[in-house]
């Protein structure tokens, strides 16, 4: 017959292992959030800085597209806004619209990208991009963060 404490003592440390495996995961789920998010927000800060900058490949890049050259500082200001909305954590909102803006960014550039004939790095790369952003925002979503 079995020991009815054993019994107990064995259903509170399934319980507690239970708890252990969701502030693990919370844990990873941070970590993965942290990981994706800076690498897309970094890319996008460094796309603000060189399109504010004027760097001629983005502007070469953005003509090619045929966009008018003015677009590179409408671009540049959005995408530094947006990083920096991303990484805060006050007003979400602000997160919200900027997670948004980046999605509509990403998924233009790939749609000008495909109807000006370019290759399919040239598509395929605001897509992975994209696929970051979404993952980012999923994760944060879960309010764990």
């Amino acid at each position: 017959m079995a020991n009815p404490i054993n019994s107990i003592q064995g259903k509170e440390e399934a319980v507690l292992s239970e708890s252990e495996k969701k502030a693990k995961w919370i844990k990873t789920a941070k970590w993965i959030y942290w990981v994706i998010t800076l690498s897309f927000v970094v890319t996008m800060l460094m796309a603000a800085v060189m399109l504010l900058a004027g760097v001629s490949y983005n502007v070469e890049g953005i003509v090619h597209l045929g966009y008018p050259i003015y677009v590179c500082k409408i671009l540049g200001v959005a995408k530094l806004l947006g990083g920096i909305f991303i990484l805060q954590n006050r007003f979400r909102i602000l997160k919200e619209w900027a997670y948004a803006g980046y999605s509509f960014n990403l998924l233009g550039a790939a749609a000008s990208h495909s109807f000006s004939g370019d290759s399919f790095g040239a598509i395929i790369t605001p897509i992975v991009i994209l696929s970051m952003v979404l993952l980012s925002y999923r994760q944060w979503k879960t309010g764990w963060m």
